[in-house]
């Protein structure tokens, strides 16, 4: 948690690699002071086959999925500093977008959540 998942065209890494775009999503993330050192997930799917509106040609936009608890304005922020990050790689790109969508922490669950020494339900616990 969180995770930041990136769907692009194909014709975007023409431009950049996928290891630096991903990179720019993670070091913005991280550098929000919003998550927990080593927690950040990032990961991109690039599209073949797509259809966009009004003869566009590329896109690029990233659904953040992050643990509830955050201030819409913090939400706001990240989302800004992401794209004005990505806008600085992909200037020439008609379509850069992200949007955040929050997890309840009552129904999420991981690895380190099922563990029997996890006494504290610390969903960081070691595993």
């Amino acid at each position: 948690m969180p995770h930041f998942v990136i769907d692009c065209s194909e014709n975007l890494l023409l431009h950049r690699t996928p290891d630096e775009i991903m990179q720019a999503v993670y070091d913005v993330a991280e550098a929000s002071g919003l998550f927990a050192n080593g927690d950040i997930k990032v990961r991109i799917s690039p599209y073949k086959y797509y259809k966009l509106g009004n003869g566009k040609k590329d896109f690029l936009h990233i659904f953040g999925h992050i643990m509830e608890g955050r201030s819409v304005e913090q939400k706001k922020i990240l989302s800004r500093k992401i794209i004005e990050r990505l806008n600085q790689m992909f200037p020439e790109i008609p379509i850069l977008s992200v949007n955040i969508g929050e997890f309840e922490k009552a129904t999420y669950c991981n690895k380190s959540l099922i563990n029997p020494n996890n006494t504290t339900g610390d969903r960081h616990f070691p595993v």
